[in-house]
């Protein structure tokens, strides 16, 4: 390989050397659903569910120059990348939800340390910044595609995703987040907590939120139910209580799902690039829907993963002792981010119209303690409180179109 110049100048074509991540570069725009659990101290229960159906802007730039990595056990590697600017709104109030300022890149492979991926597939990686305070890193490949991504087909939960599960409800978290098991696809928060245990009725669609007190012997149940309330969610679908929208909050991916079925059943048909990205590995998945702590778990272990995540101490939060051991008592540190990008061309075999649309799914682990412990037979919450780590699915899902400007 000949040596990297000092000099940088921008080529010709300044989506050059991007490769498969030529057709990311471009002004998208499109809608979205976000599902986040997070910490609710001041009504002193333990999560608050919030769900929006979302607007999004997205910006990608290519860089227009190679960026050359400098070796030592190897000669330099050229990389070149992207920036990208993400911007996401509540689609019924128009509030802000996110603002991410990052850069994808792509990288030859490498001798020291050996790491490669056979072609046309390549080695890529995503670099963000979140106001809440994180960063992340996290490392993957893009390989090409044909067919219609997202849906399920045998053998895939979802078609060219490597990962079996985007799946909302909460699992217990080991002190200091070793062995991490996410639930199965389909699980329920209903029907994976088993007695005596009493699962979180703000997944439950089928309980109304209580935007007020419940008296003791109902909050020892159902523990003050936060989750945005139906009316604050604008129908599209309307988070209903339905099965169809039960599932949408199982499994918020079923947004995707149903904006490919539509484009299928008129007759689209589509090519692309997926996106696998993850901040460690492996990511290990259980294997059954609703079966628990302790069923058979599948392990997705590329060893193109890799990267981490950072968080602001207020995020870290402390660690405390807790029956002589000591225990992390976080506010809602980012342990995991795994996701998948489809990057799509969608052309109808009846028209020739065609169009350019990129779809995510996007899976945070957010680690915080509940408030309390519940067992319905007690009528108030224990004294003093006793704190239990979980993980909580943050998951953001988006349908995108290539725009003009």
């Amino acid at each position: 390989m000949p040596r990297i110049s000092s000099g940088r100048f921008t080529p010709s074509d300044i989506t050059a050397g991007l490769g498969l991540l030529a057709a990311l570069a471009g002004t998208w725009k499109g809608h979205g659903f976000n599902l986040i659990a997070r910490p609710d101290f001041h009504d002193k229960t333990d999560l608050y569910l919030q769900l929006n159906h979302t607007r999004e802007t997205l910006i990608l730039d290519p860089i227009g120059s190679v960026i050359p990595n400098r070796g030592f056990g190897q000669d330099d590697i050229p990389l070149f990348g992207l920036t990208y600017l993400q911007k996401i709104s509540d689609a019924g109030h128009d509030g802000a939800l996110h603002i991410e300022p990052g850069i994808w890149i792509t990288q030859p492979d490498t001798t020291f340390p050996p790491e490669s991926i056979p072609g046309p597939a390549q080695l890529v990686a995503r670099m963000g910044t979140i106001p809440h305070g994180n960063s992340l890193l996290a490392e993957g490949i893009a390989e090409p595609f044909t067919g219609p991504p997202v849906l399920k087909i045998p053998g895939s939960e979802y078609s060219f995703s490597k990962f079996p599960s985007f799946n909302s409800t909460p699992f217990g978290v080991p002190p200091n987040a070793p062995g991490v098991v996410f639930n199965a696809a389909g699980s329920s928060e209903k029907l994976t907590i088993k007695a005596p245990a009493t699962p979180f009725p703000q997944y439950d669609l089928s309980i109304p939120p209580a935007p007020t007190p419940l008296p003791p012997p109902l909050q020892a149940i159902f523990n003050l139910n936060t989750r945005t309330p139906y009316e604050t969610v604008p129908p599209e679908p309307p988070i209903l209580n339905t099965p169809q929208n039960q599932a949408l909050v199982n499994d918020p991916i079923v947004f995707l799902q149903n904006d490919i079925q539509k484009l299928v059943n008129e007759g689209y048909t589509f090519k692309g690039t997926a996106l696998n990205i993850a901040t460690q590995r492996p990511v290990t998945f259980l294997a059954t829907a609703n079966i628990g702590a302790g069923g058979p778990t599948v392990p997705v272990d590329l060893p193109q993963f890799g990267g981490g995540i950072e968080n602001i101490q207020f995020l870290v939060g402390e660690t405390v002792t807790v029956g002589g051991n000591p225990q992390p008592e976080e506010n809602a540190q980012t342990a995991i981010v795994y996701a998948t990008f489809w990057i799509e061309t969608a052309t109808n075999e009846n028209t020739g119209h065609s169009f350019m649309q990129l779809q995510y799914a996007q899976m945070v682990l957010l680690d915080f303690p509940i408030f309390h412990l519940l067992n319905p037979a007690q009528t108030v919450p224990p004294t003093p409180p006793a704190f239990v780590n979980l993980g909580w699915p943050h998951i953001s899902v988006a349908t995108l179109r290539k725009t003009f400007g």
